[in-house]
């Protein structure tokens, strides 16, 4: 039994990081990486190293412009997204899995913080940016994580094409 708690509080533990890594901020929605960690997408770049910009709008309809987007493996890619809605809205990057489960995670838990390199909050009529090297080819995804965004489609597709 005492292994049990002491295990049940060691995993909630665990957990709090990324929870509490997320809340309500509307500070400026530009991510800076707290650290470059290797993630199936990608990981996160170097401005000095970006040899593309592509702007992405959010809006109240629930939907990303464009929803899909290619780039090739190795390219490190400025995201740059404005929010034309009145709602705030996010962009966070991964696979449908992350993505999905991520959501689920908002949820429960709807004032999460961001501050990971693969993520951005865009208060209404703001911009944000993902700086990110996309050095693993393959179908991801980004998606709008906030309570019923994600649910009402607000996601995109990112082909990244072998070199």
């Amino acid at each position: 039994m005492k292994f049990m708690k002491t295990f049940t509080f060691v995993a909630v533990l665990a957990m709090a990081g990324p929870i509490l890594a997320h809340g309500n901020s509307t500070t400026p929605a530009t991510t800076a990486p707290t650290r470059a960690d290797q993630t199936e997408w990608g990981i996160a770049g170097s401005p000095g190293k970006v040899r593309r910009t592509i702007a992405l709008h959010m809006t109240d309809a629930m939907r990303f412009k464009p929803d899909r987007i290619e780039v090739r493996e190795g390219d490190t890619v400025r995201l740059q997204v404005s929010n034309r809605g009145r709602l705030l809205h996010e962009i966070v990057l991964g696979t449908q899995q992350t993505l999905a489960a991520h959501a689920g995670l908002m949820k429960k838990y709807p004032s999460m913080e961001h501050d990971e390199a693969h993520m951005a909050h865009v208060s209404s009529g703001r911009q944000g940016e993902i700086v990110w090297t996309f050095n693993r080819a393959g179908e991801f995804a980004y998606a709008c994580l906030i309570p019923g965004h994600f649910e009402a489609g607000m996601v995109g597709t990112i082909v990244v094409r072998p070199r």
